[in-house]
């Protein structure tokens, strides 16, 4: 292994970033479905205003508005309890990814442009190297 790629594996390693990452992707989840469900964003599917809106134009139902909120919440919880109970990271990181995974194929159904798409893929990437490094 080259030098560059010694110091990224160290980083990505490194259980501090696991930790700076869990915060970013919990306390974003935190603030979109607790603070901002009713904003509007740059970010949401279609033209939607709120998170109601959004769940609508990808066609899916109220109650999987408030399942999937109430799943995100609980795992973005989790990464943060994860703190002192480090054993529920590594399912808390993959819930998450598996909701950011199809938040992406939502985007893509709506034809949405790309940079709609931005956020999950990055909470995505978090989340599955989460998952992959933290040690428990």
């Amino acid at each position: 292994m080259d030098p560059l790629e010694v110091l990224v594996m160290n980083l990505i390693e490194s259980q501090s970033l696991i930790l700076v990452a869990q915060l970013i992707v919990s306390l974003s989840v935190l603030k979109v479905w607790l603070i901002n469900h009713r904003q509007p964003t740059m970010w949401r599917g279609g033209d939607s205003k709120t998170m109601k809106e959004e769940f609508s134009a990808y066609g899916l139902p109220d109650w999987m508005m408030y399942t999937v909120g109430g799943l995100k919440v609980a795992f973005s919880i989790g990464l943060i309890a994860g703190i002192w109970i480090p054993e529920i990271i590594q399912f808390s990181a993959l819930g998450i990814a598996f909701f950011m995974f199809f938040a992406i194929l939502m985007h893509i159904k709506v034809n949405d442009p790309l940079y709609k798409s931005l956020p999950a893929g990055i909470f995505l990437t978090l989340t599955v190297l989460i998952a992959l490094f933290v040690e428990n």
